[in-house]
């Protein structure tokens, strides 16, 4: 959008001046002749980003209008202009909250860069001001905070529950925000004028619990010294909030059924003391409670009592539109006390997105709380992240532990035993599709960060290497890839966001929740054949066969030894690198062959080898060529590595192209482009 500047002077040949040095640097310039003609504009044009005004006019001097300016509207930046060099009207301007301060004549270099900051600055408080005001609206309940899909479908519900008297069963993983629901219904609640209660079930034994929640008599048990109200009590014709409900005992949870069927409580120790209660009960667990009926471990009779109306938290790695906002809203919380608050950079953003949050939004507020203590400069760096982030499989950053929602079970943070790097036991990673390294591909972590071991077989200059390691995934030291008791196929499936990959049909189109894929009439979604997971497979368009065919397409196995946060530029650098040093090495070295091997002419040849070969190989280079099959021309190979980096991307932002650029490293406006080259991406979507 083009900014818009408002240029006030008397002297028409200062504003004919001003105005095309402004235009020229593709600025809009609107001008007035005093101070009155200036406010009139202001008031007209709420679109105006910045104000530069000489102080001595007819009608009213730069100062005044500066003040009337700041008073309107303060994230107007105003920068004034004066014929006079004098400090103590330069110091009175910076105090009335002046931007800058230039004395004539100046020269169009420093007009031109005092504009352009100003008007930065301009753009990021409108920024600010605009994500106030959706906070206070739309995007916003109680302390709730989203404007995706799943956020309004929440809001909605939790408006039309909060006017009844209907208890309310909150689920969802930890961290996505349960306590906060509860507080909103008893806040948008006919009670929000009564107390609030909250009990952490967990934090408290059964005896403690009991007495905590009912009261308890004088000397009804050693230590009571004197009466006490319990959470019931204080809780009268208010909302009363239990969190971890699950964890309740049996004793408790007969004492509670009792309350919710009667109205009424007895104080331990207080035989025969009878109160009546008004309450309305909210509770809140991350376990499955339907799953705990049915092992005996929690009643159904109290179950179905609490269960009146259910509401589901989403988890944030299905929320992922509502990431820069969260981001915002705890960028402002946490960074109030900071002279200049920092802004997430681009490449900070997409390791966000790529990440799967196991925490969710708890975790979320904590990176950025983080992030501001250790950040230096005016943008938070990758650097300022939690290794998790930053690093894939590093302990703690690959498994989501959600209970019964489809989360991987097992220890398996990306370390399998003896510390290789493929999956624990009975471990599943989802973060990004492509995104990050697949186990079982002979990379682990720490070799992402140093040469390969290169082999003479097809490679140029290099060292023999055992192939057999390369292959079965060894870790430096000898130690597999694959932990003891886990399957191939659990290795090949780390690294792809299983669950947005397996929602889509090649082309992007939605596939109903759990029906299977089925390949070649096998309708397990585990190929025998090498552990390839054939629902991930087909999921994001790849060719799938049965365990008697030859796997999955060489762009999906490629894009399976990714890691976090590596971006389209950079992936397909390394293929082309890989691929040039693979012909040189079947070409014994001859450049004019290694040419003819690519399809490509020799000059262009030349060009592109000059490029790689003064330095060591990138680490991904080799394997990600060892991936691409003999034949096919140089272009043709990128193109259909790019095709399927797009197309994962796409998946993973639920066909979202910005956020899909944003996990591809790429400017939002290349999108478009990209995507034009493979226009079938996009139908469907």
């Amino acid at each position: 959008m083009t900014e818009t500047v408002l240029v006030v002077d008397d002297e028409p040949n200062y504003r004919l001046i001003i105005g095309q040095v402004l235009e020229a640097q593709g600025w809009e310039v609107l001008e007035a002749g005093g101070g009155r003609e200036a406010f009139d504009i202001f008031l007209g044009r709420p679109e105006l980003a910045l104000v530069l005004t000489d102080v001595t006019m007819p009608d009213g001097d730069g100062l005044e209008l500066l003040t009337w300016v700041k008073a309107e509207r303060p994230e107007v930046p105003v920068v004034l202009l004066t014929a006079h060099n004098d400090v103590k009207l330069a110091v009175e301007a910076m105090q009335k909250g002046a931007f800058d301060y230039l004395t004539k004549p100046y020269r169009n270099d420093d007009l031109i860069r005092s504009v352009a900051k100003a008007l930065k600055v301009s753009a990021l408080a409108r920024q600010n001001r605009r994500l106030r005001d959706e906070l206070s609206g739309r995007d916003r309940y109680g302390e709730l905070v989203g404007r995706s899909r799943a956020m309004r479908d929440l809001f909605d519900l939790l408006a039309r529950v909060a006017p009844s008297r209907a208890n309310v069963l909150i689920t969802g993983e930890s961290g996505t925000g349960k306590e906060l629901a509860a507080r909103a219904i008893h806040q948008h609640s006919p009670r929000s004028d009564r107390p609030f209660v909250a009990v952490n079930c967990s934090a408290l034994t059964e005896t403690l619990l009991l007495s905590e929640l009912f009261g308890y008599e004088k000397g009804a048990f050693t230590g009571a010294g004197q009466r006490r109200a319990g959470r019931f009590e204080l809780a009268h014709q208010g909302t009363l909030f239990l969190d971890e409900i699950g964890e309740l005992g049996s004793s408790v949870q007969v004492a509670l059924l009792r309350v919710l069927q009667e109205r009424v409580v007895e104080r331990v120790g207080g035989a025969g003391s009878i109160l009546e209660v008004d309450v309305r009960l909210v509770t809140a667990t991350n376990r499955d409670l339907k799953r705990e009926v049915a092992a005996g471990g929690f009643r159904e009779d109290l179950f179905y009592r609490l269960n009146v109306v259910r509401v589901v938290m989403p988890p944030l790695r299905e929320r992922l539109d509502d990431l820069p906002l969260l981001a915002e809203t705890f960028l402002d919380k946490h960074g109030r006390d900071r002279e200049r608050r920092p802004r997430l950079s681009q490449e900070t953003m997409r390791l966000m997105y790529a990440y799967h949050w196991p925490g969710n939004v708890r975790e979320l507020e904590n990176v950025v709380e983080r992030a501001l203590v250790l950040a230096a400069g005016d943008e938070i760096l990758p650097s300022d992240l939690p290794e998790e982030l930053i690093r894939p499989g590093w302990p703690g950053g690959s498994a989501v532990a959600a209970d019964g929602g489809g989360a991987g079970q097992g220890s398996g943070a990306g370390a399998g035993q003896g510390g290789g790097h493929g999956a624990g036991e009975g471990a599943r990673q989802e973060q990004g599709a492509g995104l990050r390294l697949g186990a079982g591909s002979g990379l682990d972590v720490a070799s992402a960060n140093r040469p390969l071991a290169r082999s003479s077989a097809g490679w140029l200059g290099d060292s023999p290497a055992d192939p057999s390691k390369a292959a079965s995934g060894t870790a430096p030291g000898g130690t597999p890839g694959v932990a003891s008791g886990a399957t191939s196929g659990q290795a090949t499936a780390s690294g792809t966001n299983l669950e947005a990959a397996a929602a889509l049909e090649p082309g992007g189109s939605a596939r109903p929740a759990g029906a299977a894929r089925r390949v070649d009439g096998v309708s397990d979604d585990r190929i025998a054949d090498g552990g390839v997971s054939a629902e991930v497979g087909a999921a994001v368009g790849a060719p799938v066969v049965s365990a008697a065919g030859e796997g999955v397409g060489w762009t999906w196995r490629a894009a399976e030894l990714l890691p976090t946060g590596l971006g389209l530029t950079e992936a397909l650098s390394a293929l082309e690198e890989g691929l040039l040093r693979r012909a040189m090495g079947r070409s014994d070295g001859v450049q004019s062959r290694a040419a003819d091997l690519l399809g490509l002419r020799r000059n262009v040849f030349k060009y592109k080898w000059d490029k790689y070969v003064g330095g060591e190989p990138a680490p991904l280079a080799r394997p990600l060529a060892e991936t691409a099959p003999e034949g096919p021309d140089l272009s043709t190979l990128l193109a259909d590595f790019e095709e399927e980096m797009l197309r994962r991307a796409l998946a993973l932002a639920g066909g979202v192209q910005s956020r899909a650029a944003d996990l591809l490293g790429l400017k939002r406006n290349t999108m478009p482009y990209k995507l034009n080259k493979y226009p079938h991406l996009l139908e469907g979507s």
